[in-house]
């Protein structure tokens, strides 16, 4: 099977995904088209040797074609997509909200597999998840497990439940830039500098999230550890808890989730 890329889109997500190859992988080829920023297509050709290309080049010659795309313009990729050949190709779809089920509607008996990383691509730390559509052949399901594998983790889940996972990981990274944010803004007012307290910060989060994967204990486990009865984080805790912060993740995580499903059936009819 043809293993080179080709990207329909060439914003955040597939420079992030690119970028995150090419820390892998250096001489697979990879083609990108973008429709209208081509100054973006200019700094991906000189950043992370890949090829500008047309759409008929990008389709014919690339055995994978990575949809990356804003959500309300798959609909535009799909109609395009239907005046080509797309034997044997693999197309990967990285739109959020987007159903296999509208590929399968506009482009029956096509390969495509559904899945939603994070930015976090760009330094291999990705989580991706991965939906496998009902033409997937083993082979080709191997291969976009591999492609996202180069970049982080992958999890192949059932498709219902991709947009739980889009609010979970998906938009994930943003929440923890959140906090992050907001930690920095509270040690400035402690008298902390903006350089001093994004430092705390930033490696205190690195540090936590190392110690939730590699520790193989529970968060709550772990912060309890930290934890001392009467102490210092237990008083950060208790106003955490007094003004519902538990709550409000979660109020946000279905916030996220129930987009990601008005966006199914916005754009996947």
């Amino acid at each position: 099977m043809n293993q080179s890329i080709g990207f329909i889109g060439g914003g955040n997500v597939a420079q992030a995904i690119i970028g995150g190859l090419r820390k892998t992988d250096k001489d697979r080829q990879i083609r990108v088209m973008n429709r209208t920023n081509h100054e973006r297509i200019q700094r991906l050709v000189d950043n992370y040797n890949v090829m500008a290309a047309q759409i008929q080049e990008l389709v014919e010659d690339s055995g994978i074609l990575i949809i990356a795309v804003k959500p309300k313009d798959v609909q535009d990729v799909v109609k395009n997509l239907k005046n080509y050949d797309l034997t044997d190709k693999l197309i990967i779809s990285v739109a959020a909200g987007i159903s296999t089920k509208l590929f399968s509607k506009h482009l029956p008996g096509v390969a495509v597999v559904r899945a939603m990383p994070n930015t976090s691509t760009a330094v291999l730390l990705s989580m991706t998840g991965l939906s496998r559509g009902e033409n997937v052949l083993e082979e080709q399901a191997e291969l976009a497990e591999q492609i996202f594998s180069s970049i982080g983790l992958t999890l192949w889940i059932p498709e219902e439940k991709m947009n739980a996972l889009t609010a979970i990981s998906g938009s994930g990274p943003a929440y923890f830039y959140l906090l992050t944010e907001n930690l920095i803004q509270a040690g400035i007012q402690l008298g902390l500098s903006e350089a001093e307290a994004a430092m705390l910060a930033s490696v205190t989060l690195v540090g936590a999230g190392k110690m939730l994967t590699e520790s193989g204990k529970s968060p709550g486990q772990l912060r309890e550890e930290v934890t001392s009865p009467n102490g210092t984080t237990h008083a950060a805790m208790t106003v955490f808890k007094g003004e519902r912060f538990p709550e409000i993740v979660v109020k946000a995580i279905q916030a996220c989730a129930q987009r990601a499903e008005d966006m199914e059936g916005e754009y996947s009819k």
